[in-house]
């Protein structure tokens, strides 16, 4: 590879990390071309998976600001560059690797903390986004309910104590009258 296309490459994986959510690097050894276009499939449309030199991914990452992965940056690696949904990219990859068990989550970085392969599996496990948000609005709905239910409910035992006040007073007033 000539100089001119390493600093291209250096310059476009920069371009990646930086515009990216999360990347997260693999091990593909041993995977088919074929297993590596469904597994790009699998991602959806908000990942792009890429097979780069470790030494041009290494440069570039640490040009983009982060250096937590250099580490990891040994034997084949390809990058998950997450741009969308960190969550559903993250369960794609996992569905993948049990699925075909040469796919190794090496690590990866999500909004620049850096994760391990454990820390992915675990953000696999979180529902999507969409339902995460809907579940909140509902709970912030029910407590707002109950607020209005218990805001509404001060005015109708107040009505209830006077009508019993004024009964009492009635009561009162005809067993005065009585005597």
């Amino acid at each position: 590879m000539a100089r001119a296309e390493k600093a291209t490459a250096v310059a476009e994986l920069k371009d990646r990390f930086e515009s990216s959510n999360a990347a997260v690097l693999t091990e593909y050894r041993g995977l088919t071309v074929a297993q590596l276009k469904q597994l790009r499939v699998s991602l959806g449309e908000h990942a792009k998976f890429a097979v780069a030199k470790n030494t041009l991914s290494k440069i570039a990452a640490n040009q983009a600001g982060v250096d937590s992965l250099d580490d990891l940056f040994q034997g084949p690696t390809a990058i998950a560059f997450v741009s969308g949904d960190v969550v559903e990219a993250a369960k794609g990859l996992r569905e993948f690797a049990k699925a075909n068990p040469l796919l190794i989550i090496k690590g990866g970085v999500v909004d620049g903390k850096s994760m391990t392969p454990a820390q992915i599996n675990t953000l696999a496990d979180l529902e999507p986004r969409e339902v995460l948000l809907a579940k909140l609005a509902g709970a912030l709905k029910a407590k707002q309910s109950q607020a209005a239910a218990t805001l509404n409910a001060l005015p109708t035992q107040m009505a209830r104590l006077a009508e019993a006040l004024r009964a009492k007073r009635e009561e009162s007033g005809t067993a005065d009258a009585a005597e």
